[in-house]
């Protein structure tokens, strides 16, 4: 088989970017950071450090553009996976951790053997105890950190949550990594695709939970609201905002529509209610 590579685009965060590499470094045979800046702004510097502890991973691209151009930042991957075309690829922003239905070399040999040419995901968001932001400590497991899951965005802000995962250099994603897009115009949204892994009540569904809500995300979505661009998706930040702000700063874990679950190993049977999120993410 040839070689698994994971590509991420990080720069405006980076307190997830140790525990997500180290999530992923076992799964693929390379990883690629791309360190994403602006004017006034870098990380790159914490970045570097935070990737020489990983022996398969390299910075291999810095670049500066204005601030949170989500459009952009999906340019950079697309372009990054376009350095070997034909090879598979993980796409997963440094705040997004994939946990697979099967091993992903078996999701992979399923792909050839089928000529499918994706997976996709959908997302599982993570919180802290009674719905609270927790302040990520490097020295301490994430996973535990955010022991709860839910489905909580797309319900306060209506943010996508279906996710390209994994696929072939030369699929293009859409802004987002929502959807693979095509030359023909059309995109992979839907329950099926002809290149795409088929999901089977949950099954072809890979899990991408999303440990976005920590300590520091009010103020990051605040930022993002603030700039009103809509490459940025600022109108969607903003109703994220004012849910939050309208609970207190806080998640409400007690809303039967958010879906909780109080998660103990993490792997993929573990979030019970996923073969119903499933059917409601692949309508979206």
């Amino acid at each position: 088989m040839q070689k698994i590579r994971l590509v991420t685009v990080t720069g405006s965060r980076t307190n997830t970017l140790h525990p997500m590499l180290n999530h992923y470094n076992d799964l693929v045979d390379e990883i690629y950071v791309v360190v994403y800046e602006w004017d006034g702004f870098s990380t790159y510097d914490i970045v570097y450090e935070i990737v020489k502890e990983f022996p398969k991973a390299k910075i291999v691209r810095r670049e500066i553009k204005e601030k949170f151009n989500w459009e952009y930042v999906t340019q950079l991957y697309n372009e990054t996976k376009l350095l070997h075309p034909n090879d598979w690829w993980v796409v997963s922003d440094d705040d997004e951790f994939h946990i697979y239905p099967k091993p992903i070399r078996e999701l992979i040999s399923d792909c050839e053997e089928n000529n499918w040419e994706f997976v996709t995901g959908g997302f599982i968001d993570r919180i802290g105890e009674n719905g609270e932001f927790p302040q990520i400590n490097e020295h301490t497991n994430i996973w535990t950190q955010f022991p709860l899951a839910g489905f909580f965005r797309y319900p306060m802000s209506g943010a996508c949550p279906n996710k390209v995962c994994i696929m072939k250099g030369s699929i293009k994603v859409a802004s987002g990594q929502h959807y693979a897009e095509f030359e023909d115009g059309t995109n992979s949204w839907g329950e099926s695709h002809p290149k795409r892994y088929p999901i089977r009540d949950g099954e072809g569904l890979i899990q991408v939970h999303h440990f976005k809500w920590d300590s520091t995300c009010v103020d990051r979505i605040k930022a993002v609201a603030d700039i009103k661009k809509e490459y940025a998706f600022s109108t969607e930040y903003e109703l994220m905002y004012n849910a939050i702000q309208w609970n207190d700063f806080k998640i409400d874990i007690n809303n039967d529509e958010f879906m909780f679950e109080r998660m103990n190993t993490n792997n993929h049977f573990d979030y019970i209610k996923w073969d119903r999120l499933t059917r409601i993410i692949i309508k979206i």
